[in-house]
């Protein structure tokens, strides 16, 4: 699975709790969540939907604010930043991958995957880009746009732009969820392979417990807490 197990905790959360306001009154979302998660390991969020996986995702990767507790990336109190740093921090550290895909419609595949090297003017960007489009089987359709791209190549193009900075931690959510198996199966591989090719901590949000076996360790979510925390069994199936 590429692991590169390392001793300290890449991410730390600590007592975390996330509430949001209704019409109803407040909502807990996230319930006293307590987890270190090591370097380079893949971790499977598993759960229900409303189970609170995707307010997780939104939480570490600095786009959601918690109520209380701590949380702690690459030795960062995301408490001592504030909104520009985090942009920062997220932009150097974190790639994220949708289930809608999230391509610019206005760009060409290329440039979408070479969009976050141009945001750090990094001379090299389409260089690289081209590269990571030969890796991911689509240099024929470099100069296409996502509307003219099927939604496994919108995909595959999608997890090569999270991938392209070489980020520390990898967010995924249903990256699946838009596409057929076949073609789920790709993006997947596709993913883990980038995963253990750059030795990258991925984060796994699925609904699907097949899918999360693929990772190292899966963690559950019920009514925004963790209720399990464990290594997969060895299983042998689609994923």
């Amino acid at each position: 699975m590429g692991d590169k197990v390392n001793t300290a905790p890449l991410i730390r959360l600590q007592d975390l709790n996330l509430d949001l306001k209704s019409g109803a009154g407040t909502v807990n979302i996230l319930r006293r969540i307590n987890l270190d998660i090591i370097s380079g390991t893949t971790v499977g969020i598993v759960g229900a939907s409303g189970a609170g996986k995707t307010s997780l995702m939104m939480v570490i990767a600095g786009l959601e604010a918690a109520t209380s507790g701590t949380i702690n990336i690459l030795n960062k109190d995301f408490s001592d930043l504030d909104e520009d740093q985090l942009a920062l921090f997220r932009r150097d550290n974190i790639g994220i991958v949708f289930q809608a895909f999230r391509l610019i419609p206005t760009m060409t595949a290329i440039e979408n995957i070479a969009l976050p090297l141009e945001m750090i003017r990094d001379p090299e960007a389409y260089t690289k880009a081209r590269r990571a489009l030969a890796q991911i089987g689509l240099t024929e359709r470099e100069e296409h746009y996502p509307d003219q791209l099927s939604g496994g190549e919108q995909q595959r193009v999608a997890i090569a732009r999270a991938f392209i900075g070489n980020p520390k931690i990898l967010l995924a959510d249903e990256p699946t969820g838009n596409l057929d198996e076949p073609t789920g199966k790709t993006a997947i591989d596709l993913l883990f392979k980038l995963q253990a090719q750059h030795g990258t901590t991925l984060l796994l949000i699925t609904h699907d417990q097949k899918l999360a076996s693929r990772c190292s360790r899966i963690v559950t979510l019920a009514n925004g807490t963790v209720t399990r925390d464990e290594e997969p069994p060895s299983t042998d199936n689609f994923w």
